[in-house]
C-alpha cells in the first residue's frame, strides 16, 4: 500500500489566530478536542487537514521552509476577496499558464494561491 498525505503540521504560538485565520480565509472547519494541545483545520472540500501544534520553546515561527499552497481557480478574484476580508497578498505573478500570488500567515508561514492545478496540460 502507497501511504497517501493526509495532513501538514504547522508549529505556532498563535493557535487562535491561525486557527481563525485558516477557518476566514480558507474556509477551513476548526475541531478542538478536550485535553488536546493539537488544533486540526478540516478543509471543506477535499485537501489536507492542517494540525495546530503548540511551538516549542526552541522553535521559531516562520523558520522552517515550506509553503501551502491553495489551489484557486481565478487568483485575482481570490485575492481581490481576500483583501476584503483583511488578508493582503503580492502581487499576482503570470507563469506558465497559471497565476500565483503569495502572503504569510499570523505566524509568518509562506502561503500561496495558485491556479496550476487548473492549468491545461
Amino acid at each position: 500500500m502507497t501511504p497517501v498525505l493526509g495532513r501538514i503540521v504547522i508549529y505556532t504560538g498563535k493557535i487562535d489566530q491561525m486557527a481563525d485565520f485558516y477557518a476566514r480565509h480558507f474556509g477551513f472547519t476548526v475541531k478542538r478536542a478536550e485535553g488536546d494541545r493539537i488544533v486540526e483545520l478540516v478543509p471543506q472540500n477535499a485537501g489536507l487537514s492542517l494540525l495546530l501544534h503548540p511551538l516549542a520553546a526552541k522553535q521559531k515561527e516562520g523558520q522552517v521552509l515550506v509553503k501551502l499552497v491553495f489551489d484557486v481557480e481565478d487568483v485575482a478574484a481570490f485575492c481581490a476577496e481576500a483583501s476584503a476580508n483583511g488578508l493582503e497578498f503580492g502581487k499576482v505573478h503570470q507563469a506558465d499558464g497559471y497565476s500565483f500570488a503569495n502572503a504569510k500567515d499570523p505566524s509568518k508561514n509562506s502561503i500561496q494561491v495558485s491556479s496550476r492545478a487548473f492549468a491545461g496540460s
